[in-house]
């Protein structure tokens, strides 16, 4: 590991509210080109996707690019993006990948499954186990994160790959958070099964580009999505629910141009939370409490356009402190560590660093 350790600022935002814990930050991996995503081991080895599509494996302060990933449209912000280990690893190594497929008409964000080999150097039977219905030439909005949930389905994010309206088109997967089984199957009580021009992968729509997504202590997924101009959000995902992009939205066009009608409209949900101006959100963690006891429940949120993570907590949910140091620049994935340690990559150190206790 890289010891450069150092004793982290947070700035608090309330006049009342007080730094509830004291933490340090270690770097554990540099060099990094691009990274995207981060998952660690129950041995403590690292794994790391780059957007170019390499996986990448950090173990005895070496890394090792693993063989047996997925092809992939490194173009915009597509690539090789999330990174979730099942929760049976320990015993099944199974992993799960999300990228941007070549496929006709540009690409499309797909997810697939694989073995990690017993010597952690190859990927072996790699397959895709869901793949979005269009293919796109926009090299944005690709989403994406993968969320096993309780019951061993899995979640995924999609952004409207830069066409807007489709979002709230569901006879296509644009803006939208599907699930699907672990075989890709589709479960029998996703919300729109049976239902004409509907594709049954849809578990929620109207979403922007959600780039961060997480269970919370009760088994709930949230998500965190870019907004526009303003009106980034968190949001807790409901079956079958409308989140309402571009009809409403709390932010405007970067042209300044108004967003649809408005900030409210019956029948789509409102934010939990929403940034204006916009942090551009991209990880999101739900912290369990394990090394640090003060942090159980609270999220956060890592930022790429002003270089901090973000703590919220409470109902309503509310932005109560902001970790700013200079690890933290252009904040893409956090996590937590079997251990507690919450871990994060900085885009803008090409590294990854490790927030642990005193």
């Amino acid at each position: 590991m890289f010891r450069s350790v150092l004793f982290a600022f947070s700035l608090c935002l309330s006049a009342v509210q007080l730094c509830a814990q004291n933490f340090n930050i270690e770097q554990t991996i540099a060099g990094l080109d691009t990274p995207w995503a981060i998952a660690v081991l129950p041995d403590g080895t690292v794994l790391v996707t780059e957007i170019d599509g390499r996986l990448l494996r950090f173990s005895n302060g070496a890394l090792m690019q693993i063989s047996g990933t997925p092809s992939v449209a490194d173009s915009g912000q597509g690539g090789l993006l999330d990174i979730t280990l099942a929760r049976d690893f320990a015993t099944s190594r199974t992993l799960f990948l999300t990228y941007a497929k070549p496929m006709r008409g540009g690409a499309g964000t797909a997810l697939a499954t694989a073995e990690l080999s017993a010597d952690g150097l190859r990927l072996e039977n790699m397959r895709d186990l869901f793949v979005m219905s269009a293919g796109s030439r926009a090299g944005r909005h690709f989403g994406s994160r993968v969320v096993e949930g309780v019951d061993g389905t899995l979640f995924m994010t999609i952004g409207d790959r830069g066409d807007d309206m489709k979002a709230q088109d569901r006879s296509v997967h644009n803006g939208s958070v599907i699930r699907v089984n672990r075989d890709g199957s589709v479960p029998d009580d996703n919300p729109f099964i049976g239902q004409p021009d509907i594709l049954p992968e849809i578990w929620s729509y109207g979403h922007r580009n959600p780039q961060g997504a997480a269970l919370d202590l009760d088994g709930t997924l949230w998500v965190s999505e870019h907004g526009a101009r303003g009106g980034d959000e968190v949001n807790k995902i409901k079956k079958g629910a409308n989140f309402g992009w571009p009809v409403i939205s709390y932010g405007r066009h970067y042209s300044g141009r108004k967003i649809g009608e408005g900030t409210s409209k019956p029948g789509m949900e409102q934010p939990a939370f929403y940034w204006d101006p916009s942090i551009a959100p991209s990880g999101l963690l739900i912290y369990s409490g394990k090394m640090f006891p003060n942090w159980r429940g609270d999220m956060f949120v890592g930022s790429l356009k002003f270089d901090y993570i973000a703590r919220l907590e409470g109902d309503p949910l509310r932005e109560v402190e902001q970790i700013k140091t200079e690890q933290t620049i252009r904040v893409r994935d956090i996590i937590e560590a079997p251990d507690g340690s919450i871990w994060f990559i900085s885009v803008g150190n090409g590294g990854v660093y490790r927030i642990f206790a005193d």
